[in-house]
């Protein structure tokens, strides 16, 4: 087809040229959007319940795929977020097999619209189609089907399989998970583990001695016990099903008879589904237990649901409401698929590299609470504080070995430069992709892996000073009163918080203030004039100063730079400043990690480029 007009128009758009574009937009606005979906078991965490004020009967869940008999299976499923909202029509849904017998049907969920995707990294590119609820009532598969229609863009059929189970307690897992084999003997270390005795120390009233609990009233039972829900719809097993069934009732005073085998000890058959156990993190075990061993019947999840259901619980258990301010919790998904990358990007591929599994799993998962807490207590001695993953010696990539670093290893395993300076600088080309990788920290903090141009740069004693180095300072502890609480610090490892309405940030400036003394209230203080301004501003300013001047002399040489558009026809000079240029700036702590390092590879830069050599 096409269109001749005989003369132009005087004003306005050519009638042909309307005519093409209402074509084109009309073709545009009826291409299908592939719609992508899946059928999730969304975990539901004590701070959705009171965050989003949902009823009082709404029970945390893992998300798990295998559920106690009573207990729910929060189904959602999520669509891609590019189909707009508005085109969703629905989601039917169909519960296409379940047990002979069983009279479990699906019904509506009780999360709100207000209630969003659980993992902040999946709420980046998804958004909620529908959600429902299904109960087990009996042993056994149950498969959900549900199709999600859309009002241009298609629809899409997806499907989950949950199984029903009771709960077995330790005594069932031991006879296959604590013999010889390295592989699957979890139970000898977890036993160590502070989930192991949280329930005994609260019942014997060592809480009351050792960190001056108060009471241990039964609130603390759905996370210290396993399957504890006393909204259950079905006996389970678990121990508030099995408190009612033995008529036992919480004892009035918390002494050390109440656990063991003495005549008003708890029953045996509680002892074994109390404490934070297998089925707590991987569901109840009955039919993985009866059939051998079955893996499909068991979870082993990488979502950080079952971590969430207890360590989500404002104002006290906030591990979880902090990583989600954080940027680990949305890594980016680039380096999915490459397995040289991913050993650092995602969850199970930086578990793999640590434990020298082959080949590495290469799909995404964020950095969460697996990535750096092995939660049986193998990898590490399982008294070690908080099941860190490893704190061993961390080799950095110009021969460094860091051995005293105490839980900052785990931070510099992956937050170093990944090249080595020295042989790196005067052997790689310009290109884009030329330099340290962006997260030099470690190195930076050791005040190694510069490029140096041979010459002896001094370097801070931050890397002795500070207790546990990256954690020591990153990991904070700030006070529930302060408002950057939850915001900063601890789990979050940020350093800094703007609160809304706020033209500046807060510093978390008490860790500074053990050594600088009491006046350091901001990280960027006078210290120093170190640009040579004659003018001493905050280190930070001065910092950026030499960071401006250098990316100055850098192409296009004339103005100060964010970002360094580097390819081959640089000089080797401009090379050699231009790494320690990207090198101080990746860092990102401007001079804070280590002043001297930073300030003396600047120097030394501006000074050997202006110089040509």
């Amino acid at each position: 087809m096409s269109f001749i007009r005989s003369k132009p128009e005087k004003r306005g758009r050519p009638y042909a040229w309307i005519l093409l574009s209402a074509i084109a937009a009309a073709c545009i606005a009826h291409a299908q959007i592939p719609l992508n979906a899946q059928l999730a078991l969304r975990p539901v965490t004590p701070g959705d319940i009171a965050t989003y004020k949902l009823p009082a009967t709404t029970d945390a869940s893992g998300g798990l795929m295998n559920v106690g008999l009573g207990q729910p299976a929060y189904l959602e499923v999520d669509i891609n977020s590019a189909v707009p909202a508005s085109d969703i029509t629905g989601v039917t849904w169909t519960l296409t097999t379940k047990p002979g017998g069983s009279n479990a049907a699906i019904t509506a969920s009780p999360l709100t619209a207000a209630v969003p995707i659980f993992q902040p990294s999946d709420a980046l590119v998804l958004q909620v189609a529908g959600r429902a609820l299904l109960r087990p009532d009996l042993e056994g598969a149950y498969q959900v089907t549900a199709t999600v229609t859309t009002a241009s863009n298609g629809s899409a059929t997806v499907a989950q399989t949950i199984f029903g189970a009771t709960y077995a307690g330790i005594s069932a897992c031991t006879q296959c998970h604590d013999g010889s084999d390295t592989a699957l003997n979890k139970v000898a270390s977890w036993a160590n583990t502070v989930h192991a005795q949280v329930f005994t120390d609260g019942i014997t009233g060592v809480f009351i001695q050792t960190i001056n609990y108060p009471s241990y009233p039964t609130t603390c039972y759905p996370c210290h016990t396993v399957g504890y829900d006393v909204n259950a719809t079905e006996p389970n097993g678990g121990f508030s099903s099995l408190m009612t069934q033995l008529n036992w009732t919480t004892p009035t005073s918390l002494v050390p008879s109440n656990w063991g085998n003495g005549p008003t000890a708890m029953p045996a058959a509680l002892q074994n589904v109390a404490n934070v156990q297998c089925e707590n993190c991987h569901g109840p075990g009955s039919m993985h237990a009866k059939d051998g061993g079955t893996p499909y019947e068991v979870t082993v999840s990488t979502n950080i649901g079952q971590c969430a259901q207890c360590h989500d619980e404002p104002t006290s258990h906030v591990k979880v409401a902090e990583w989600k301010n954080s940027v680990h919790a949305v890594t980016t998904t680039d380096p999915a698929g490459n397995a040289t990358c991913v050993g650092c990007h995602t969850m199970n591929g930086f578990i793999d590299r640590i434990s020298g599994t082959t080949p590495v799993d290469t799909t995404y998962y964020p950095i969460n609470c697996q990535t750096c807490h092995e939660p049986h207590g193998q990898t590490q001695p399982s008294t070690a504080p908080d099941l860190v993953r490893t704190t061993a010696s961390v080799t950095l990539a110009d021969g460094t070995i860091v051995t005293d670093a105490g839980a900052g290893a785990l931070c510099m395993e992956c937050h170093q430069a990944r090249v080595n300076a020295k042989t790196y600088v005067p052997t790689t080309a310009g290109s884009a992709h030329y330099g340290p990788h962006e997260g030099p920290q470690a190195d930076m903090l050791e005040g190694v892996n510069g490029y140096t141009y041979g010459e002896d740069i001094p370097t801070s004693a931050h890397q002795y000073a500070v207790t546990d180095t990256c954690v020591g300072c990153h990991m904070q502890t700030v006070a529930k009163t302060d408002p950057a609480y939850t915001f900063a610090g601890d789990h979050t490892w940020k350093m800094s918080y703007t609160a809304p309405g706020a033209t500046s940030p807060e510093d978390l400036v008490a860790i500074c203030q053990t050594c600088h003394g009491p006046d350091i209230t901001m990280f960027n203080f006078p210290l120093l004039d170190y640009d040579n301004t004659g003018t001493i501003q905050g280190v930070q300013t001065e910092v950026q100063y030499l960071l401006d001047q250098l990316s100055s002399m850098l192409p296009p040489v004339g103005s100060p730079k964010t970002s360094l558009s580097i390819d081959s026809t640089w000089t080797q000079p401009q090379l050699e400043a231009a790494y320690n240029w990207l090198f101080v700036n990746n860092d990102g702590s401007k001079g804070i990690h280590n002043m001297a390092y930073t300030v003396g590879l600047l120097k030394a830069s501006i000074s050997h480029l202006s110089a040509g050599n």
